[in-house]
């Protein structure tokens, strides 16, 4: 089976500096095979954001292995939590020193660089291409386990989406250990054979000079992104003139940090809605259809999304409940976690643990998660309704909410908000502001200001770090 969304014969034009060719992937994997690399094994790879490891990745396809890539600012125990957890043979890694289970590893600066190499294995659309690791914010993560189809409908899903074409350029600037850059900056304009760029570390300072230096048509990337770029100086002024749209996903953003970037970058953004669980994307607000601020769109093309109760039943337009996926894009489950595995996916629906509303149009509007939800005497809080309601606010950056327990009530909402810089706003105001807009159970019980929001690796905010902060005041 080929899959066009494998750049094994990229033409010969080398437009991305440095370009992933064809021979390069060829001669790792004949360095992969003497490893012990096949059919059915696993490659860890722990980098950060550089051309090596999406070679990496190629070269584990082309010997019909799968690659597991692992955040590189982890531990040595968390690393070698995932190198072992996934059963990997094999890890790619900056060097001496460098976490590798305790098993045969290949530095980075020792990859080959040219050689002979074996042609492209035929692939199953079954088996196994990535094992993407859980945030582990419940528990010891998992991982999931996306096959070449999954790969393929969500790559495929994108490029449409996007109408990507051979002159589209992205700009890869999501860590890649996460699935939304490998699917929608690195796969999807490869199947378009458009260009790539991968940039390293996230700066703020610097993210508008690669724009104007590279003229990227497009970029994913997470709210505390644009957050981070919205904050700029307002002396800072870019060029985004090549940009054609920028995608904001991965976590809930503020209708007011959408409508900020837009009218200072005049960024064309639409917003997403996915999990790693299903490869990605499973709603998107269109590039050039209605856009309704405030949601993530209707369900990409060859996905459902359904409301569904705790009972199981669907439930019409209008009406909260458990948002649930089926389609192509579902994972194959959780690597040796059947029965995780069977808890997420039920008579064909992924249960992805978030509460939405669909509208009439089928458009997606997500209320919270489930597990975020505060009960406080009874009464059910959505930590998203004020958290909302603090960032309609012009000098609110970003707020976050939380449950603090409470010996009467169970829990209270607590907010932690950052402002933007040189911002006036008190806690006072925001407890008025609050006041005037939520009734008495939602309004935060203690609001304290902080220059930045805790962020995990993937850039969400870490709300388990801010509720672990509450047990020790």
């Amino acid at each position: 089976m080929s899959f066009p969304y494998l750049p094994w014969n990229v033409p010969g034009e080398d437009r991305a500096r440095p370009a992933v060719r064809d021979d390069r992937s060829r001669a790792v994997a004949a360095q992969f095979a003497r490893h012990g690399v096949g059919p059915g094994s696993i490659v860890a790879i722990m980098l950060p954001n550089r051309v090596e490891l999406l070679v990496a990745m190629l070269a584990a396809w082309r010997l019909g292995a799968a690659a597991t890539p692992v955040n590189p600012a982890f531990t040595e125990s968390e690393a070698d939590y995932q190198i072992s957890d996934s059963g990997a043979v094999l890890v790619i890694n900056s060097g001496a020193g460098a976490p590798d289970g305790g098993g045969p590893s290949i530095a980075v600066h020792d990859l080959a660089y040219e050689g002979d190499g074996p042609d492209p294995v035929a692939l199953r659309g079954d088996e196994t291409s990535l094992v993407i690791y859980t945030s582990g914010s419940t528990g010891r993560p998992k991982g999931v386990m996306l096959d070449h189809d999954n790969a393929e409908a969500m790559s495929s899903m994108m490029a449409r989406h996007f109408d990507l074409t051979a002159d589209d350029h992205c700009m890869l600037v999501l860590p890649l250990f996460h699935v939304n850059a490998i699917m929608v900056s690195a796969l999807a304009v490869w199947r378009a054979r458009g260009q790539l760029s991968v940039i390293g570390t996230f700066s703020a300072s610097r993210f508008f000079e690669y724009v104007e230096k590279l003229r990227p048509t497009y970029f994913s990337a997470v709210p505390a992104i644009y957050a981070m770029l919205a904050a700029l100086p307002g002396t800072v002024r870019p060029d985004t003139s090549s940009l054609r749209v920028v995608v904001c996903g991965a976590a809930p953003v503020s209708t007011e940090l959408l409508q900020r970037c837009h009218d200072r970058f005049g960024f064309v953004m639409v917003e997403g809605y996915g999990l790693t669980e299903a490869t990605c994307a499973s709603a998107c607000n269109p590039v050039d259809g209605v856009r309704k601020l405030g949601t993530v769109g209707p369900a990409l093309p060859g996905q459902r999304i359904g409301i569904m109760s705790a009972g199981g039943e669907l439930l019409p337009p209008g009406t909260r409940g458990e948002v649930v996926v089926a389609g192509p894009t579902v994972m194959r489950g959780y690597l040796n976690r059947p029965d995780a595995t069977a808890d997420a996916v039920r008579d064909g629906w992924l249960h992805t643990g978030d509460i939405g509303v669909l509208d009439d149009d089928g458009y997606l509007r997500i209320v919270d998660r489930v597990k975020d939800m505060i009960i406080r005497g009874g009464e059910n809080i959505y930590p998203k309704e004020i958290e909302t309601v603090l960032t309609s606010i012009d000098d609110v950056l970003e707020a976050a909410v939380v449950g603090r327990p409470d010996p009467v009530l169970g829990e209270v909402p607590v907010a932690y908000v950052a402002l933007y810089p040189d911002a006036t706003t008190t806690t006072e105001d925001l407890l008025d502001h609050c006041r005037r807009h939520l009734m008495q159970a939602k309004i935060p019980e203690q609001i304290d200001l902080l220059d930045t929001l805790p962020k995990n690796p993937v850039g969400k905010i870490d709300k388990p770090s801010l509720r672990r902060s509450l047990q020790h005041t």
